[in-house]
């Protein structure tokens, strides 16, 4: 066979089995590109160089957590009056995401205290699968990283839910009642304080008490209201 015949049998071949690869229209990367601030660093920046430092003698208290914390941040002026608390959640973010931006939004403002609310997102894969084990290292690194800046550390239970609205039929129920279990043993080992709001808001099936919440996940003021006077009295265990 001629090596010219077998030159131009060879393009035509790659130049067809091209044609049959490419789609018919351009991939949108920028669709597929995941966003360059994935831990959302820059949502509390300005706010964090505008605090000032803590006072002296002043029990500053900073809540780290994901939309639970946000949505109960605004609510700080008459649920905890007087008190110099900041809010710091994030909604739909995972531990990992908390880490990463732990040591901005946590100690470089100095609290005395920080309570952490985390974990749901995480049994509900906003990021991606995540074991019990990977959320449990997520928090103990947070509560490491603040006890060696020489911050007490509240470690708050995941709260119940039957289901993600989300992310339905994942049942996170038992999950979260596992992680809790480990949080709790976890809290004595590092010698912090474990919040337990699980218990007065679950019901008997493992999800939120109907009155409590509105979507079964994210607490009403209702919610709000039971859990800030036992939050209240986790910070005041701490800073003792």
């Amino acid at each position: 066979m001629p090596t010219s015949f077998v030159r131009t049998w060879a393009t035509a071949t790659i130049v067809s089995l091209l044609c049959v690869a490419t789609p018919a229209s351009p991939v949108r990367l920028d669709a597929q590109t995941p966003t360059t601030d994935w831990a959302q660093l820059s949502k509390y920046r300005d706010a964090n160089a505008a605090l000032p430092a803590p006072a002296p003698g002043e029990n500053r208290v900073v809540f780290m957590g994901n939309s639970i914390t946000e949505g109960w941040a605004p609510h700080f002026d008459s649920l905890f009056p007087g008190k110099p608390y900041v809010g710091r959640g994030i909604g739909g973010q995972t531990t990992p995401q908390m880490l990463v931006r732990f040591r901005q939004d946590v100690i470089a403002l100095k609290p005395k205290v920080v309570v952490i609310l985390g974990g749901t997102n995480d049994i509900a894969g906003n990021t991606g699968p995540s074991t019990l084990e990977m959320i449990e290292d997520n928090l103990a690194s947070m509560t490491e990283i603040a006890k060696a800046n020489g911050i007490r550390v509240v470690l708050v239970s995941v709260l119940p839910a039957a289901d993600y609205r989300w992310r339905p039929g994942l049942e996170p129920a038992p999950k979260i009642i596992a992680l809790n279990a480990w949080m709790k043993q976890y809290a004595a080992r590092a010698g912090e304080v474990y919040l337990d709001l699980h218990t007065p808001m679950a019901d008997e099936h493992g999800g939120m008490k109907p009155e409590l919440s509105t979507d079964g996940v994210h607490p009403n003021m209702a919610g709000y209201a039971l859990m800030s006077p036992l939050t209240v009295r986790a910070i005041e265990a701490a800073l003792r």
